[in-house]
């Protein structure tokens, strides 16, 4: 059970300290960098690389914390809060991952360098709304995920 536990623990780490990562390496990025444009293709690249990272650790804690609990009580508990709140963390990483990201890519793209398009630039609005959307969904997805820490050690107590 150990393993079970490891597992679950490490998903967590690999998916929250991911995002927690991208939060850093966001603002780095647009100080350091040339361009806010190349700047924000480093970070569209990241965020891709981190919804995976995030839909393979919520699917290995959840098979992992399915099996612990059947092994620990003899049912698998699949409507415990923890494992409510990770379906929930992988659906806002769905919603981002192929509802936000790509219509943001294809207005990027659109638009070149977005900072060159004018503030009023329908386009340019509709990218802003894009990003704000994406940036409250990576918020919600670490303030689950936070919860889910403190479930899942509770649990092992």
């Amino acid at each position: 059970m150990a393993i079970l536990r490891s597992l679950m623990i490490l998903s967590l780490t690999v998916w929250l300290g991911g995002v927690i990562f991208l939060a850093v390496t966001a603002q780095t990025a647009f100080a350091v960098l040339p361009s806010r444009h190349l700047a924000g293709s480093v970070v569209g690249a990241s965020i891709t690389k981190l919804h995976w990272m995030g839909l393979i650790s919520g699917v290995v804690y959840l098979i992992s914390s399915l099996i612990y609990s059947r092994l620990r009580s003899g049912s698998a508990h699949p409507f415990a809060a923890h494992n409510v709140l990770i379906l929930a963390m992988l659906a806002l990483t769905l919603f981002s991952q192929w509802g936000i990201t790509p219509r943001m890519h294809a207005l990027r793209t659109s638009l070149g360098e977005i900072d060159n398009a004018p503030p009023s630039d329908p386009a340019r609005i509709q990218f802003n709304r894009l990003h704000v959307w994406s940036e409250q969904t990576e918020k919600a997805v670490l303030i689950l995920g936070i919860l889910v820490i403190y479930l899942t050690a509770r649990q092992f107590t």
